[in-house]
């Protein structure tokens, strides 16, 4: 068994996940132990909470668990694939909050109101900052946005992400580019670059 782990841990992605579409738990372990590390990134930073980024992310492997035989090679690669169904399902959890009317202390924000010893004006300012970095985040369109989510918060180079997007470099760099300036724009606006 012992050896079988340590194959199973020098085996490509794609020759893992023929072993998930055929429900091998033991794969989808090393795919996630790979793979968590850049996925919670990319959620945390989605999100602004540890909590729900671990739900998050939760989610999103249970959903690429049950979908193994879903994954399609020539569309790009297997983080790729991983780290698109962490954006969705953050996305979603955005869209749930959203959608839910305000019942809970938490819902309502007045968790975040309460006095504690960690929140000094520095962390409330922070946390403005973050709220307003998702909100211009969330106003570029989509394949801008995803293009600067890889980058910054799941850590990638443009070639990694050509690689994962299946796009020339040029239009990935392109993107980014265009992305970048409008954040700067909509952040010059709201007050938090000086």
């Amino acid at each position: 068994m012992f050896n079988q782990r340590r194959n199973l841990r020098e085996s490509a992605d794609e020759d893992l996940m023929v072993l998930v579409r055929d429900g091998d738990a033991r794969a989808f372990e090393v795919l996630f132990d790979r793979h968590a590390g850049p996925a919670f990134s990319l959620a945390y930073r989605m999100c602004g909470s540890r909590s729900r980024a671990e739900d998050v992310i939760q989610e999103a492997f249970l959903s690429l668990w049950r979908a193994g035989a879903r994954y399609d090679p020539s569309r790009g690669s297997v983080r790729g694939w991983i780290l698109s169904a962490v954006h969705n399902r953050a996305v979603d959890s955005f869209r749930r909050q959203a959608a839910r009317p305000a019942g809970s202390l938490e819902e309502a924000g007045v968790i975040d109101r309460l006095a504690s010893a960690e929140l000094t004006e520095v962390e409330v300012e922070r946390r403005a900052d973050a709220e307003r970095l998702r909100q211009a985040l969330s106003e570029l369109p989509d394949e801008q946005r995803k293009v600067v989510e890889l980058s910054y918060f799941g850590g990638f180079t443009h070639q990694q992400i050509s690689d994962m997007l299946s796009l020339p470099a040029g239009t990935v760099k392109g993107r980014m580019r265009l992305a970048l300036t409008k954040l700067r724009l909509s952040l010059d606006e709201a007050g938090v670059i000086p």
